[in-house]
C-alpha cells in the first residue's frame, strides 16, 4: 500500500541504492548486545546524511514548480542546510539560507569550518539572524523580497521536516524493512535521533504499516520529550494524510529526553564519550550535534536494560562534517 502511494510522488534519484547494513562487531561484543547499523551517512549527496531523502521529493517538487532559487534555514553547522545548498549546486539553482547561531559562541571552528564551509563551497547566499524564533514565517519573509526580485523560490523547511520530505523517510523505512527481513532476524528497536522530527515520522510510519513489531525510539537532540511529541506526532498524520493511507493503532511514538542537554548543538559528557567509543571502537564517526547524542541513548538503554530481547538497530543519519566544527 505504502509503496503504490509513494509512487505517486515524484522524486530525484539522490539515493540510488539502499544503504548498508553493518553489524558493529567490535562494540556488540564490549556491550554483550547485537548491534547493527544502517548507513545513512553514506548518501552520496554533498558528504551524505539523511536530508537526502527528504530532498528527492523536496527537490522534485521545486524542480516540478519552476524555481531558480532554494531557501531554507538552519543552525550554522545544519546538516540541512549544508545539503540543500549542495542540491541547489547539482540542479543550477540559487539557494538563499537563513542561519543562527544556537548556542551563542564566538568561536572561529564553529563560525566557519564544518558545514559553515562547505555553504561557501556550494555558492549559498547566507544571512545571519539572531534567532528562528519564527522560522516559517521568516522563510516566507526571505521569499517575499525575492519574489520582488523576480526570483521564483521554494522555501525547505527547517530540517527538511514537512509531510512531504518526511516521505524520504518512508521510503527508507519500507527499505530498511526489507533489509531486516532478508536477515532473518527479530530486531528489539531502532535507534534514532529526533530532531526536526520528519525521519523518525516517516520510518515510524513506514514501520508500523510494514513491519509492526519493531519500534522506533527518537532520542530528543533539542528539546524534551512533552515539546517533541507533538512535533513528530503531528507530522506522521500529516504524512500518512499526504499519502492517503491510515495511521495504525498500534503506532507508538517512543521519545526518550534524557540526553539532548544543555542545548541543541552542545555535547554533553555522554555526547562526547559516544563519539570517542564509536571512534576508537569501529573507526566510526558520529557527530556531536545529533547522533553521539543519539548513540549514548542507545548504548545507556542497553546498561539500563530498557530494550526488548534482540538485535538493535541504529540508524547513522550523518553529519560528519560537523565534527571539524567541535575541535574539541
Amino acid at each position: 500500500m505504502l509503496t503504490a502511494a509513494l509512487q505517486r510522488f515524484p522524486r530525484l534519484e539522490l539515493v540510488p541504492t539502499a544503504t548498508p547494513l553493518e553489524r558493529l562487531e567490535r562494540l556488540s561484543a564490549h556491550m554483550s548486545r547485537d548491534i547493527w547499523i544502517k548507513r545513512d551517512d553514506l548518501t552520496p549527496l554533498a558528504l551524505g546524511g539523511n536530508k537526502a531523502r527528504k530532498l528527492e521529493f523536496l527537490g522534485a517538487d521545486a524542480v516540478r514548480a519552476g524555481a531558480d532559487t532554494l531557501v531554507t534555514a538552519g543552525a550554522i553547522q545544519s546538516n540541512h542546510v549544508r545539503q540543500t545548498a549542495g542540491l541547489a549546486a547539482r540542479l543550477g539553482l540559487d539557494c538563499q539560507v537563513l542561519l543562527e547561531n544556537p548556542i551563542g559562541t564566538s568561536d572561529d571552528w564553529y563560525l566557519h569550518n564544518g558545514n559553515r564551509l562547505l555553504l561557501d563551497l556550494f555558492g549559498a547566499t547566507v544571512e545571519e539572524v539572531d534567532a528562528l524564533d519564527e522560522p516559517d514565517a521568516q522563510l516566507e519573509a526571505l521569499a517575499d523580497r525575492l519574489r520582488a526580485q523576480g526570483k521564483r523560490p521554494y522555501v525547505l523547511p527547517v530540517g527538511g521536516s514537512n509531510a512531504l520530505g518526511a516521505l524520504g523517510y518512508v521510503r527508507a523505512g519500507l527499505e530498511l524493512a526489507q533489509q531486516l527481513r532478508g536477515l532473518g532476524q527479530r530486531f528489539a528497536a531502532v535507534v534514532v535521533a529526533s530532531g526536526s522530527a520528519g525521519t523518525q515520522a516517516g520510518l515510524s510510519l513506514a514501520l508500523a504499516h510494514d513491519l509492526p513489531e519493531l519500534p522506533v525510539i527518537g532520542v530528543t537532540v533539542s528539546r524534551p520529550e512533552a515539546s517533541q511529541r507533538p512535533k513528530v506526532e503531528g507530522l506522521i498524520e500529516r504524512c500518512a494524510a499526504l499519502l492517503g493511507v491510515e495511521v495504525p493503532s498500534r503506532l507508538d511514538v517512543q521519545l526518550w529526553d534524557e540526553y539532548h542537554g544543555p542545548r541543541y548543538g552542545e555535547p554533553n559528557e555522554g555526547t562526547l564519550a559516544a563519539l570517542h567509543k564509536l571512534a576508537r571502537c569501529e573507526g566510526l564517526l558520529l557527530d556531536p550535534v545529533y547522533t553521539a547524542k543519539a548513540m549514548d541513548g542507545l548504548l545507556d538503554g542497553i546498561a539500563l536494560t530498557r530494550f526488548a530481547e534482540g538485535p538493535l538497530l541504529f540508524l547513522h543519519t550523518g553529519g560528519t562534517p560537523a565534527l571539524f566544527a567541535y575541535p574539541s
